[in-house]
């Protein structure tokens, strides 16, 4: 393409947009409000997820063995259980272990504890603690446990991490059926800018079909137009989200400072590795089609 016709398309693409100054901002903000929610539901849904992951890893599956049941026995067990492709660690706590725990945690530092002396009453408590790399399959996981010899009980705690899980699947389908109602609006919107555009310039397309004009000569400057106004789009949330999620942590963290080091919130930077360039894609994307559309509807001279 010689320059002076990527000139003439970008001064047409900058003429289009003042021209059809109201449309233009009412497709900018439309596409800004739907790029912003992908944003904040991207962010929502990637941190709950997160912190789904760090439950994975700090819930274990407790397994107790039956009396009498020996410690290469339970050495067996253990090897079986490490085995599986869902577990991350297996950690052995002896009986002792569990009671000098248990006495830090329940009577810390009291003479409470003074009248077992050297009796433990956790003598039957042995146990493995395994953690998982892969949350959904606990309940698999524990029913096998659960058929191995030597196994007297196996407790779970799935409770948080299925929460968490259920909440990111609402979070997830409510973000696409909004976000899909705001690409198409979007795209109505910028359709209807070209349009204005293109019975604002008729005329003067007829004469340059006329005369020969391509067909990619004359929709270049609206395709430029609907992806200018694509980029200015995206370019808008994605910069109010970037400053608007440092400081959303920050006022998290502050005014619940119990979560602090329980919660760990992706950092901004790792967050729009994925979210800057699915944000200009979709904003480019949604100008072009919207472009797309109305040139092959309507400059049919």
């Amino acid at each position: 393409m010689r320059p002076s016709t990527i000139w003439y398309t970008l001064k047409q693409g900058i003429k289009n947009i003042k021209r059809n100054w109201m449309f233009s901002i009412a497709s900018i903000l439309t596409m800004a409000a739907c790029i912003f929610l992908v944003g904040v539901f991207y962010s929502l849904v990637t941190n709950v997820d997160n912190i789904a992951q760090k439950v994975e890893q700090e819930v274990p599956v407790t397994v107790f063995f039956e009396e009498g049941t020996t410690e290469e026995q339970m050495q067996e067990v253990g090897n079986l259980i490490q085995a599986r492709p869902e577990v991350e660690r297996v950690e052995f706590e002896s009986a002792e272990q569990a009671w000098e725990n248990f006495k830090d945690k329940y009577f810390q530092g009291s003479d409470a504890a003074e009248g077992f002396k050297d009796d433990n009453p956790l003598v039957n408590s042995s146990n493995y603690h395994v953690y998982l790399n892969q949350i959904e399959k606990q309940t698999e996981l524990v029913n096998y446990i659960q058929g191995l010899e030597h196994v007297r009980d196996v407790e779970q705690s799935e409770q948080a991490a299925n929460t968490l899980g259920s909440f990111n699947k609402l979070v997830s389908y409510a973000s696409i059926v909004i976000i899909a109602l705001l690409l198409i609006i979007s795209i109505f919107l910028i359709s209807n800018t070209i349009s204005v555009g293109i019975s604002v310039r008729k005329e003067e397309i007829g004469i340059m079909k006329y005369i020969g004009a391509t067909d990619a000569f004359v929709r270049a400057p609206f395709l430029l137009e609907g992806m200018v106004l694509g980029v200015i789009g995206a370019a808008i949330p994605l910069i109010a989200l970037y400053f608007l999620y440092n400081s959303v942590v920050e006022y998290i963290l502050n005014k619940f400072s119990v979560l602090t080091g329980v919660v760990a919130f992706i950092p901004v930077w790792q967050i729009y590795q994925i979210l800057l360039p699915i944000g200009l894609a979709l904003g480019i994307g949604i100008g072009f089609i919207g472009s797309m559309m109305t040139t092959r509807k309507h400059l049919r001279v």
